[in-house]
């Protein structure tokens, strides 16, 4: 994930520890009765898609509408035992520009701290 561009200033890692960092804080500071463990995993995995989406390559032509469902088969690949809610992070986590909402508590955190970390992201700033 560290050789993939990812916004114009970071890759797929540095902005998912990003978003991970950010649940992680959201988590503490409001003392949320959630499984911290499956909302970092769901965080770290959203972006697990695994190529460079800036290449000239056809199959990345929409990549913002398709790179959660590769994130979430590439994630499973590798860690098959992900819960419904880490599935829903991943999956969900680019709503609205996909059309369906997340459906866990979770996967509205993903969806809200993606954002905040990509507007992030492109500004150049580390964290936040």
């Amino acid at each position: 994930m560290k050789h993939h561009r990812h916004h114009v200033k970071s890759n797929t890692f540095d902005h998912s520890i990003k978003v991970a960092y950010l649940c992680f804080r959201h988590h503490k500071r409001f003392h949320m009765k959630m499984d911290l463990e499956e909302l970092i995993r769901g965080a770290l995995l959203h972006d697990y898609y695994l190529y460079d989406w800036h290449d000239k390559d056809p199959s990345h032509r929409f990549h913002g509408f398709t790179h959660p469902k590769r994130a979430l088969s590439n994630a499973l690949r590798k860690y098959p035992n992900l819960t419904r809610t880490e599935r829903d992070m991943i999956r969900r986590h680019m709503f609205p520009l996909t059309l369906i909402p997340p459906k866990t508590k979770g996967g509205w955190l993903i969806c809200l701290y993606d954002k905040i970390a990509a507007i992030s992201d492109y500004l150049g700033k580390k964290t936040p």
